[in-house]
Parts: C-alpha cells; structure tokens; sequence
C-alpha cells in the first residue's frame, strides 16, 4: 500500500498534573505531539506506511521529538535538521465549568522559521498515495503558509490525496488573514476536515442553530453546510467532528462525513475526558485509514468514530490504540470491563 505523507509542526506539550492550573503548577508532565504528528502516529500503528515532513533543531529536545516518532514507526526520513527552538504548548486540563486553557510559546520555532529549501517534495511524494496538512501549518508564520501551498502544489501533481483539516487556532492568527489563506489552499483539497468553528471562521460557513459555547448541535444544519462545501469547492469528502459539550470534564462524541451522495452520521460516545487533546487529529487519521483500506462510508465513519473516541481517554497528544481496540468499540463494547 502507498504511503501517507504528514507535515507539521512537532511540539513539547507541558501538563500540571491532574487539574492544577498553570500557575500552581511546580512541576509539568512532558508530551511530544502536534496535530499531524499525531495523525502519522496514529496511522502508523494502525499498520499504514507513515510519514512525517517537519523541521526539529539540532538540540536535546529536537532529538528527543525525533525519538519519539520513531518509537511508533512512522518514517522520519523527511524531517529537516535545523532552527534553534522546539515550539512549547503549556496546557491547562479543565474540570466542570472551568474550560482547558493553551499558552504557546512557539514564535520563531524550527517549523515555524522552515522554507521550501529544507524540503524536496518530488522525493517525499515519490510513492506517496496520501498527503495530510491542518490548518495549523500555515498559521506558524508566512513561511510556513507559502511552504503550505508548495507542498499542497506538489502532491497535486504527483497525483497524491489530499486531505486538509481546517483547525482554527485563535492564538496565531486572525479570522481574515485564516480565511484568506485557507480558501486559496482549498483548490488542492480532496478531503475536507474540521468542526463547525472551523469551517465558519476558515471558509464561512456556519451551521443554523448551532452554538459551540452551549453544547448545542443541529446535525441537518450541518448537512446543508456540507452540501455548500462541496458545491463551493468541489470536495470529494467532508468530515466533521460533533461535540456536544455538557461540561470541561464531559462530552458527547460523534462524526458526520459526507461524500456528495450519503451522509453518515455516527453512533454517540458519552465521554467524561482523561484528554480532549488529539481528539479532532485521531478522527482525520481514522478517517484516513478507513478510506485507504478500503471500507465503506459507513464503517469509515464508526471506525474514525470509535478510534477518535479512544484517544480522548488517553493522556498525552498520540492516540495509543490499535486497529483491534477500536473494532472493539466499533462493534459495540462499551462497557470499560478489564479485558483479561
């Protein structure tokens, strides 16, 4: 099977333990990750060819980034040597009412300062069936939004898949410049990710009757934003995580993605989270798995479902299950017994 292709930027996650908030914290649990990190991990486990296109520096922390790539199997044969900083997420775990609060210090980071001359693109898509950037990538800086483009450019003309999820982060840019950027990469998409925030702020589209403050979600309303997606720019699938946030702590899970023809709307997983970090990444690398095995729509959907679900009962940024785990799930066992 052909390889999957991801680029991004590999980050530090620092966590108080438990629910100390940042400012009482003395000490921080250390997570490598970021958005499409977390999809080649995640691929790579499920058994597909993964690949991974960023820039780390010459240090300790860069090595360490690098290791832990490599301790999942996915291929760092495309990682760029260079830069002087690891970009650093300090993350805050909410409880009840109290939300979960990001603090970045990643201005000037090896990916962020990266150009197309770290990277050849003929040699990464070479062989490459699939290719998976977010919306996070060409946020980091001008240089990585042109890299962006450059790399969507080039799977395009070696016939590559593309998938992009949306992936607002209010933090590094701002709702113009996010929507003038992403809707000039959308020519290259096959494969459209991203929840109702991000597809309203990125391309502006907003489902009716839907509040992502108040938990709550109008499903048609999706649809019909869906079927404007695909009329606009012509994707051949649109995925969209559904949250519905009762509270910090817990949420109702499902996903909805679309083909042109059928919408495929998920079973509902009732969450009380260990970690929502990841969540959106694993059902793009669940989606992504179900289409280039070959399954159905319909079981694409319950199995990026399932395996997106699991990762939010996992701590840290990768999601540490496997293909059997989440057909576990799938097939309906939600009991949480100790398996023995």
């Amino acid at each position: 099977m052909s390889k999957v292709v991801t680029m991004g930027e590999m980050m530090l996650r620092l966590m108080p333990r438990g629910p100390l908030r940042l400012e009482q914290a003395t000490s921080f649990d250390a997570f490598y990750g970021g958005d499409e990190s977390i999809v080649a991990v995640a691929l790579a486990r499920f058994g597909l060819d993964a690949a991974y296109v960023t820039r780390l520096p010459d240090n300790p922390l860069g090595r360490a980034a690098l290791n832990a790539l490599r301790s999942h199997g996915v291929s760092t044969a495309f990682v760029a040597i260079g830069g002087e900083r690891l970009g650093v997420n300090y993350y805050e775990t909410g409880a009840a009412v109290r939300p979960s609060r990001v603090v970045y210090d990643r201005r000037h980071s090896a990916m962020a300062e990266a150009t197309e001359a770290d990277f050849d693109f003929d040699r990464i898509f070479e062989g490459a069936g699939w290719f998976h950037v977010s919306g996070i990538t060409p946020a980091l800086s001008d240089n990585t939004a042109a890299l962006t483009e450059k790399a969507l450019a080039a799977a395009r003309q070696h016939g590559v898949t593309v998938s992009v999820d949306l992936n607002y982060r209010r933090k590094l840019w701002s709702p113009e410049k996010a929507r003038s950027v992403m809707t000039g990469l959308m020519k290259y998409v096959d494969v459209c990710i991203g929840n109702e925030e991000d597809a309203a702020i990125t391309l502006g589209f907003k489902p009716a009757g839907t509040d992502v403050y108040k938990g709550e979600l109008n499903v048609e309303a999706y649809k019909d934003v869906f079927r404007q997606m695909k009329e606009r720019f012509g994707f051949k699938i649109i995925g969209s995580t559904l949250r519905e946030s009762r509270s910090a702590s817990d949420n109702v899970w499902s996903v909805l993605v679309y083909d042109g023809k059928t919408f495929c709307h998920s079973r509902k997983y009732n969450l009380h989270l260990v970690d929502r970090g990841g969540g959106g990444a694993s059902f793009a690398a669940g989606l992504i798995y179900g289409l280039m095995t070959g399954k159905t729509l319909e079981e694409t959907t319950e199995f990026a479902a399932a395996a997106s679900a699991l990762k939010q009962t996992i701590l840290g940024d990768f999601n540490l299950t496997s293909v059997a785990e989440v057909m576990e799930l799938v097939k309906g066992d939600v009991s949480g017994r100790v398996q023995r």
